[in-house]
């Protein structure tokens, strides 16, 4: 019998894995063995059985992933999975379904899913899923930071910097670049050696691409 109520259970990390499995699925037996099995793998585990609930309580950027049932009573999963787009884009999704087939896959991964898993679970196969999305959006907020960080360091460039790396990223070489802004060849190589240092970069290659990013 399912459980058209909400729950949401949280339990204690088991292991050393990161973030947080939104179990959102109204048959409890599945909820619950899903979560015991997740668990005892060392994953956080929190339980519903609306996706009207899940949405209601998820916290404000998330850390970890969802395992969307498709067919639920309300929100379908792919309804959720859409107001999940729209506010929280990176929060990855696996669907589950015990009606796959293979427009139903289509119409999953077209709308951004990460996976997608049949019922009953092949438990093995479902830790793989959620330890790739996990390392996709850790990996995601790690480009994240580097491009915020990035972004800290070019607003304390003088203008002058500024028209070096600008020059840079235009391929100029050293000689080009002196003669443009009528200065020595020798301080051209002065402000490349400030920027690397502000920038954090080792090479020019580093200090184009950083240029070319900014656009």
């Amino acid at each position: 019998m399912t459980n058209t109520f909400s729950s949401e259970i949280p339990r204690p990390l088991a292991g050393t894995h990161g973030g947080t499995v939104f179990i959102v699925d109204d048959d409890a037996s599945v909820r619950d063995s899903t979560a015991l099995y997740l668990s005892l793998k060392g994953f956080q585990t929190r339980l519903y059985a609306r996706g009207e609930d899940f949405l209601s309580s998820l916290p404000e950027d998330p850390v970890g992933c969802a395992l969307l049932d498709i067919r639920m009573p309300g929100m379908s999963g792919l309804e959720v999975h859409q107001k999940l787009v729209e506010s929280q884009p990176d929060l990855p999704v696996i669907f589950m379904t015990a009606h796959g087939d293979v427009s139903t896959v289509r119409q999953c991964l077209k709308a951004g899913a990460n996976d997608f898993v049949e019922k009953p679970l092949d438990h093995p196969l479902l830790i793989e899923a959620i330890a790739k999305a996990l390392e996709q959006q850790a990996s995601r907020a790690a480009d994240r930071q580097r491009s915020a960080e990035t972004r800290q360091r070019l607003e304390r460039l003088t203008p002058r910097e500024n028209e070096v790396l600008n020059l840079l990223a235009l391929g100029l070489q050293n000689r080009d670049i002196a003669i443009k802004l009528a200065i020595s060849p020798r301080t051209v190589e002065v402000y490349k050696a400030r920027l690397m240092e502000k920038l954090q970069t080792r090479s020019l290659a580093s200090l184009v691409r950083i240029a070319l990013e900014r656009g």
